[in-house]
């Protein structure tokens, strides 16, 4: 009987926890018999035409609620994402709330359902940049400390919450959840014909994202990446699917013709699939992306990450993956120098195997 199900609430703000939510809603909808999802999209990400291919692509439900709050500070949007969800948790009362990553959504929905009794579990818990000047990692630090159930995608992430007095029972290692979504899509991805619409063959050219305020708001900063990948693109075409963020300082800091000179070609945002069959043809990926650095690696892509610190160290272990920050003659170096070194090779990681969304329900379940 219905009333006997396990209501489980799931939240999505932002792009990124649509491709971790998927395969999560995917595996309460192949247990229907005993489990109920509610899924809350809070609209921190409010870009309608991108959260509408990301729905579309990964094959996710509309959501049930959508709170639609918008940007703002991170004050405002996390004040605005709470007195908008604390009706809807006390309307559906569910049994358990999802949180996925890192996001202000994340923790503001977390505050709420701690302060009403409702368990949560966070999905990605333990992750750490041990940077606390990045707003993703108080949100982490504060999301782990309030919830019932943290499941953590690598053993560093169980070292972290151990050291930081996490109780061991409440601490559940399942794998990568993204890497789920990845090996699902990735046989769909290869009917994209975004390599054809861009003029491009597999391993002839480099993929760059970058969004965040201090690579894209600081002009030196900026200039300095932009110039870098410049440089590279003398050797490989780059693509840069670019952030409306990213597309506005170009404009605001005078870089319009700057950019038109080089062998890089500004593309808007792209869905999941095309975008995946972009980047896992790629030779070369520079980003500021955490989800990049996890997806590269399995492919076994080289991936630069323009960053001063990561809270994917695992990343790094492999091999894939090297942490630059965002100096113009280092990045113009390390990417060269891979240009100069033979195709990488997939990795195979612990857990990170396609079956994590089946060991988070799990663990909810038996919690």
């Amino acid at each position: 009987m219905a009333e006997n199900k396990l209501k489980i609430m799931c939240i999505v703000g932002a792009r990124p926890n649509f491709m971790k939510m998927a395969p999560i809603m995917s595996e309460i909808a192949r247990r229907s018999d005993k489990l109920e999802a509610v899924l809350v999209h809070t609209g921190q990400h409010y870009d309608e035409l991108m959260s509408d291919a990301f729905f579309a692509d990964l094959e996710i439900p509309r959501p049930d609620v959508n709170l639609a709050v918008g940007s703002g500070s991170h004050a405002e949007q996390t004040a605005k994402i709470m007195l908008a969800f604390e009706p809807v948790v006390l309307n559906h009362r569910p049994d358990w709330l999802i949180v996925v990553g890192d996001v202000n959504s994340t923790m503001a929905c977390t505050l709420v359902c701690s302060k009403l009794g409702i368990k949560v579990a966070h999905v990605e818990a333990g992750l750490r940049s041990f940077d606390r000047n990045m707003p993703e990692e108080i949100n982490r630090l504060v999301t782990d400390v309030l919830v019932d159930l943290l499941l953590t995608p690598s053993r560093d992430a169980d070292t972290n919450l151990l050291r930081e007095g996490i109780s061991p029972e409440k601490i559940k290692f399942v794998g990568n959840v993204m890497i789920d979504t990845l090996y699902k899509y990735l046989p769909r991805a290869r009917h994209s014909k975004i390599l054809n619409t861009l003029a491009v063959t597999p391993f002839n050219y480099g993929v760059v994202t970058l969004h965040r305020p201090s690579n894209v708001d600081d002009k030196k900063v900026f200039q300095g990446i932009l110039e870098a990948l410049g440089v590279i693109s003398e050797r490989l075409p780059i693509i840069f699917p670019i952030h409306p963020r990213s597309r506005e300082r170009i404009k605001q800091f005078k870089l319009d013709k700057k950019m038109a000179s080089y062998n890089v070609k500004l593309i808007d945002p792209l869905g999941y699939l095309d975008f995946l069959q972009l980047y896992s043809n790629s030779r070369l990926v520079l980003t500021d992306s955490g989800g990049v650095q996890e997806e590269t690696t399995v492919l076994g892509i080289p991936c630069l990450t323009l960053r001063e610190n990561t809270e994917r160290p695992i990343t790094i272990k492999q091999g894939t993956n090297r942490l630059l920050g965002t100096t113009r003659k280092k990045i113009e170096q390390e990417a060269l120098s891979i240009l100069n070194q033979p195709i990488g090779e997939p990795r195979r990681l612990e857990f990170w195997d396609g079956y994590a969304a089946e060991r988070i329900i799990d663990a909810i379940v038996s919690a």
